[in-house]
């Protein structure tokens, strides 16, 4: 059986986290770990996440950032750790449990069934049969913004923003969290840009070929989100800097240079 790590972001999300869930699901799935990663949590956040590690240490780890760094920095760094641990897959989840848990196995079994994938990501399609319960403003906004992100990356992507996917951990899917994400609300959509990278320039199998959408049979919205309407003005001007930085045709690799001697580095310190 497959053993995955899964890292939770959290800032300030004491009146979220449903504590409850992940204790459920630990029990019931012991091959799956979680990492919480505290982005520097002004309320009570630290304290229960220290509880749940205390009170089953083999399911729950939790890595402290001093100060808020934003969630793209807290993924970054939860992933980094995540994959020098001895797992096979290992992800990222949204605190708020907007994708159930148990969807995490279903993820896994894609990534099992299926070789040559690096990743699986959710994708929210409202289709009968399936409860996706969406803010209608925050849907259209949304599609408007995943349209522009597939033609920036000349990927046939539904859904990039969807805060639920899982790795294989290769050190190809290290090296795309090698060094800090130049953007914050759109890092997923800079994640597959990175990608297109290393493709290009490395070589490494197409996205077309490695990338599985995986549709959500269930997602809702929860109150208290910190995404705003006006965050997806932000995003239009964080996916031209993707665009600038990584995919432009003249572009000369700067990114891919620096994750090869980042990867060698480490393997160094390894050795």
């Amino acid at each position: 059986m497959s053993a995955s790590i899964i890292v939770i972001p959290c800032f300030n999300e004491e009146k979220r986290l449903e504590v409850l869930q992940f204790r459920k699901h630990a029990i019931t799935h012991p091959n799956h770990q979680f990492l919480f990663v505290n982005d520097g949590s002004s309320d009570r956040t630290a304290l229960i996440l220290d509880d749940l590690k205390a009170a089953a240490p083999d399911a729950f780890d939790v890595l402290h950032l001093p100060q808020n760094q934003g969630k793209a920095e807290a993924v970054r760094q939860g992933m980094l750790q995540a994959m020098h641990a001895e797992v096979d897959y290992a992800g990222f989840w949204d605190a708020d449990l907007a994708t159930p848990l148990d969807m995490i196995p279903e993820f896994a079994a894609q990534l099992d069934q299926t070789p040559q994938l690096s990743m699986v990501i959710g994708a929210r399609v409202k289709l009968l049969g399936r409860q996706i319960e969406r803010q209608r403003l925050r849907h259209y906004l949304g599609r408007t913004f995943a349209t522009a992100a597939s033609i920036v990356l000349k990927l046939p992507i539904y859904d990039s923003q969807c805060g639920a996917k899982l790795f294989r951990v290769t050190p190809e899917c290290e090296t795309l969290f090698a060094t800090p994400f130049l953007t914050n609300w759109i890092f997923d959509v800079e994640l597959l840009a990175r990608a297109r990278q290393l493709e290009k320039f490395y070589q490494c199998p197409a996205l077309e070929e490695t990338v599985y959408e995986l549709p959500l049979p269930r997602w809702m919205d929860v109150a208290g989100s910190k995404v705003k309407p006006h965050d997806f003005l932000k995003a239009f001007f964080e996916l031209s800097s993707i665009y600038w930085n990584y995919l432009r045709p003249s572009i000369k690799a700067p990114f891919a240079e620096l994750a090869a001697a980042s990867a060698r580095e480490e393997t160094r310190k390894a050795a």
